[in-house]
């Protein structure tokens, strides 16, 4: 049993766009801008929006966090999303969920220009996803394969595995995998035999959302697993994924811990997006 470091290999990756980074003021006379809107006082958010805030940092993207309370308008949001996709300087616009109640989420991610959209959750990248089409990936799904092809796993052929098909992590990592040709199934709270589903992958991803909710029982001898989940545990209350780990772990040849696995790769794909955005609005003043 391997442990994949999502820590070791976002901070790489980190460290190499930090270089090419540094490069833009030279070449492009200005550096990447990403602006991250924060609605509200959600722990978690908060401590996402912080911790991008540091990688930015790392990297040597600019960085500005707005910060709403919880009470804002719909209205007041969209105006402020129609300032930054009319400014150039910006190049990212990411707007951390879950938003306030009252608030459409899909209004406001659809508000946002698709070419600044580095959550890669806009309608137009989603579909050109699903397209095969030049697109901004979402974050979590990209850091995903990022993971499993720093080991030199093969995905090719090999039965996967996603529990849950959330927008926002299930369904896009679904459709990356079947772009490497896995052969892809999705599951979920509805699946029959879910046990039986999981226990036939050699790619496992989890994304259900409950803390340690696949057991050992669940898991083939030799499987590669993924998990994507953040809960507290409310026994220790430490953090702790979707997969039991300390039962699940001895079974795998590979598996990712919680925290420290997928985790770090999300905000490193993050700060990729960024950038390619930023060259992709430099490259079309050419």
């Amino acid at each position: 049993m391997q442990i994949i470091s999502g820590k070791e290999l976002s901070d790489k990756l980190k460290g190499e766009m930090a270089t090419e980074v540094a490069t833009f003021e030279n070449r492009f006379k200005r550096l990447p801008k990403l602006v991250v809107i924060l609605a509200g006082n959600d722990a978690g958010s908060v401590s996402y929006v912080t911790g991008k805030a540091k990688a930015c940092e790392q990297v040597g993207i600019l960085n500005e966090t707005i910060r709403y309370s919880e009470t804002i308008l719909e209205t007041e949001l969209l105006q402020k999303i129609a300032e930054l996709n009319a400014d150039s300087a910006v190049d990212g616009v990411l707007v951390q969920l879950p938003l306030p109640k009252h608030i459409n989420t899909q209004k406001i991610i659809s508000a946002i220009d698709q070419s600044k959209d580095v959550d890669g959750f806009h309608p137009l990248n989603t579909a050109a996803l699903w397209n095969k089409t030049e697109c901004v990936l979402p974050c979590t799904p990209k850091g995903i394969i990022k993971l499993l092809k720093s080991e030199n796993i093969e995905i090719k052929g090999k039965k996967a595995v996603v529990l849950g098909r959330s927008n926002i992590v299930g369904l896009p990592v679904s459709k990356l995998l079947l772009d490497e040709n896995a052969t892809v199934t999705i599951a979920h709270s509805r699946t029959e035999n879910l046990a039986q589903v999981a226990q036939d992958a050699d790619i496992l991803i989890v994304a259900i959302g409950k803390a340690k909710f696949v057991t050992a029982d669940m898991v083939k001898k030799g499987a590669v697993v993924i998990d994507v989940g953040v809960n507290r545990d409310e026994r220790t209350g430490k953090l702790c994924g979707d997969v039991d780990f300390d039962a699940v772990a001895p079974k795998t040849s590979y598996i990712t811990k919680v925290p420290g696995g997928v985790g770090p790769m999300t905000i490193c794909c993050l700060m990729e997006n960024t950038v390619e955005c930023f060259l992709r609005h430099e490259n079309a003043k050419i």
